[in-house]
């Protein structure tokens, strides 16, 4: 899926991503119908990648699935890091997950990625990369237009510098309604929230740990951030215990994907 290999000229990707056609009207979590075709001469990109294009908004009945966290019988967790790159604390990240061969999931800011290229370059084998937004901006509060160029942006510059195309999606603050909704919809993402988060400003690195062993259930989507203020090393500094403190209680670390698709069947 999505839109193409990284070879592609930049300006077919950005054509090809701006006429993909979305619902309008979001309820609870589906998309309503818009009636009538609009379509609008507007400018995606930036720089020398910019493009004029024609940007349709079609009825479409299509259905956003949100997933904080998965049912399955099997000790699976799924680590997840937001707001990256950067240097310093995505290399101790990195590192630490090196160090104990654990996989996680990044989502990741596109002008980051841009920017600090050289941070996860040849370090992400055994990881995943999903799309957090070009510059963590709330799409919730944007236009259907605007939420889908920033996350074209994004997933342009995840895409070449990573060599794989995202397939999740974390909007910033958990915000998914109005255009963020829409422009998710129309890329075909999967929308991963979480289950269990880190509470720095509550606990110190020995209490985070306990809180995640303790807390922790199979199916569980933890967040947590490897960019910040400095409380945020608090879980940082605690990953080496989380790590052998889960695999000591028979949980098995995974992509968010991989957790995905070793989900219970529903009966």
């Amino acid at each position: 899926g999505g839109f193409g290999g990284i070879g592609r000229d930049r300006r077919a990707v950005l054509r090809d991503a701006a006429l993909l056609a979305v619902g309008a009207g979001v309820g609870a979590i589906g998309i309503g119908q818009l009636g009538a075709v609009a379509t609008t001469r507007r400018r995606v990109g930036a720089g020398s990648a910019a493009t004029d294009v024609d940007v349709q908004v079609t009825p479409d009945r299509s259905r956003l699935v949100l997933t904080w966290e998965v049912r399955t019988d099997q000790r699976l967790i799924a680590l997840t890091f937001d707001d990256g790159p950067r240097p310093k604390w995505t290399n101790m990240v990195l590192d630490t997950l090196d160090r104990y061969q654990a996989p996680a999931t990044f989502f990741m800011v596109g002008r980051r990625v841009r920017k600090y290229a050289s941070v996860i370059r040849g370090r992400l084998d055994r990881h995943e990369v999903g799309n957090h937004t070009w510059d963590h901006r709330d799409l919730a509060l944007r236009d259907d237009v605007q939420a889908r160029s920033d996350l074209l942006r994004a997933h342009e510059a995840i895409t070449e510098v990573t060599g794989r195309e995202p397939v999740l999606f974390r909007p910033p603050y958990g915000h998914i309604g109005g255009a963020a909704a829409l422009a998710a919809t129309g890329f075909g993402y999967k929308v991963v929230l979480w289950s269990q988060k880190m509470r720095e400003a509550h606990y110190d690195t020995r209490h985070q740990v306990a809180a995640v062993l303790r807390e922790a259930t199979p199916g569980t989507i933890l967040l947590a951030h490897d960019v910040g203020d400095a409380a945020r090393l608090v879980s940082l500094r605690g990953l080496p215990g989380m790590i052998t403190g889960l695999r000591d209680c028979g949980y098995e670390f995974v992509t968010v994907s991989e957790l995905m698709g070793r989900a219970r069947p529903e009966v």
